[in-house]
């Protein structure tokens, strides 16, 4: 249920449903009190003028088809706007703009107006057509403030698509989904003994859940899954990741240490989808701005300034994910006994899939080139242990990749000098602390 209500809330028919079924209650409700209003012969209500039934019908048929219209327009806009961003910055973007509140907001706006207006319309008679004409004055009156938020609804959406496909929006949208997936998968509190990754479980496992189909692993239900291996006495470990491709029969979580219960946790404790999302996904939280960076060197475009601007934006989130200790990969029950294992992505690989596409596409740019080097030193200075002998990897990679190439000189002589001098660092003890480091 919480894997479908993630996917309807970032689909383009969740908030335009039920602000319409908002729209045909409100519509009902407002046409009664005018009835009750007419049952008690008051007529002379404030702010309200009366009404004739021709008069009614003009105003609601006006109202609702030219809402229904500009809808039909803004919704042409935004796949317009959907086809532009998929094809310059890469098809896996399109999520961010369905999940978009605002783009979902303006449609629902627009065609729960369009509903009202339809429903409060079949209840306006004249003499003609019932031996009792009725208009529904208020709700009438309530069609005509709902156009005209209508109209503001409009101004706001064109200011929002004009601003929603400049890049830098786009790298905001995707910097906020990896920060949300770092919080959840390095939390700042969690206990020093739940961050091991050391396994220190013995006996032999057996497959506890398996895919039902192909597909990627998009979520993990970790609290559940921990109440199902304490409910069991035994321990689970997380064999495919959200983000990994699996195949039908393939194993999703293993257990040890209890006898096999005579029945299997339900297999919806692991969701899988034909797609991946960033939701638990680090790694491709990652990539996303990755890709933007990538597309925006693509010959027909050649922008490094969008590169930079995507490697900025990385550095300030894998500087606050190092600076955490790396993830947390043990949960425990309620009386602190350890039941599920889940060896979350850490650093190293993080780091490895943005030097391979510096090393890929980014060496003939020198703005790229600098602010990588520029991610590197700052992650010298917050990284320990593993964590910082995979930064060195990756600055002895690039600088070598880097020597080998016919550069400008007055480019490569300091590039190549800030290398020596990052992999000296990294070679000597790390003396500076993290917030000195980010002060310099």
């Amino acid at each position: 249920m919480r894997s479908w209500l993630l996917h309807a809330r970032e689909s383009f028919w969740f908030l335009p449903a039920l602000f319409g079924l908002g729209a045909i209650a409100l519509a009902l409700g407002l046409v009664e009190v005018d009835r009750l209003l007419v049952v008690r012969g008051i007529d002379d209500i404030p702010l309200i003028e009366d009404l004739s039934a021709t008069g009614g019908r003009a105003i609601l048929s006006a109202i609702g088809g030219t809402m229904l219209g500009v809808a039909a327009t803004s919704f042409s806009i935004t796949i317009s706007v959907l086809a532009t961003t998929s094809s310059s910055y890469g098809p896996r973007l399109v999520r961010n703009f369905m999940a978009d509140r605002g783009n979902q907001l303006v449609l629902a706006v627009l065609t729960s107006t369009f509903l009202y207006s339809l429903v409060v319309l079949r209840s306006v008679h004249t003499e003609e057509d019932s031996s009792l004409a009725f208009v529904p004055v208020i709700a009438v009156s309530a069609a005509v403030v709902l156009a005209v938020v209508d109209v503001a609804v409009l101004v706001y959406f064109i200011h929002h698509i004009a601003t929603s496909v400049q890049v830098t929006t786009l790298q905001a949208r995707v910097l906020d989904d990896l920060e949300r997936v770092i919080d959840l998968l390095h939390p700042r509190e969690a206990r020093e003994e739940d961050r091991t990754h050391d396994d220190d479980q013995a006996g032999a496992e057996r497959p506890r859940i398996t895919a039902e189909r192909s597909g990627y692993v998009e979520r993990i239900e970790i609290a559940r899954l921990v109440s199902a291996a304490r409910s069991e006495g035994a321990v689970y470990r997380v064999l495919a990741l959200p983000g990994t491709h699996v195949l039908r029969g393939d194993p999703l979580v293993s257990a040890h240490g209890a006898a096999q219960s005579e029945s299997d946790p339900p297999a919806a404790l692991v969701t899988l989808a034909d797609g991946r999302t960033p939701h638990q996904d680090l790694r491709y939280a990652v990539q996303q701005l990755v890709e933007i960076g990538v597309r925006g060197l693509a010959t027909g475009t050649n922008d490094p300034y969008t590169a930079v601007g995507a490697v900025d934006a990385l550095t300030g989130a894998l500087v606050v994910l190092a600076s955490r200790g790396g993830p947390r990969t043990r949960y425990r029950d309620e009386d602190g006994v350890v039941r599920l294992i889940c060896d979350w992505p850490g650093l190293p690989p993080l780091i490895a899939d943005v030097g391979l596409a510096v090393r890929s596409y980014a060496l003939d740019q020198p703005l790229v080139v600098r602010a990588a080097l520029r991610m590197l030193e700052r992650l010298e200075t917050v990284c320990d242990g593993g964590d910082r002998s995979a930064v060195r990897r990756e600055v002895a990679a690039l600088a070598e990749t880097y020597g080998r190439g016919s550069r400008d000189p007055l480019e490569r002589e300091p590039v190549t000098a800030a290398f020596a001098a990052l992999l000296q660092r990294l070679d000597s003890p790390r003396r500076s602390t993290p917030d000195a480091g980010l002060a310099r």
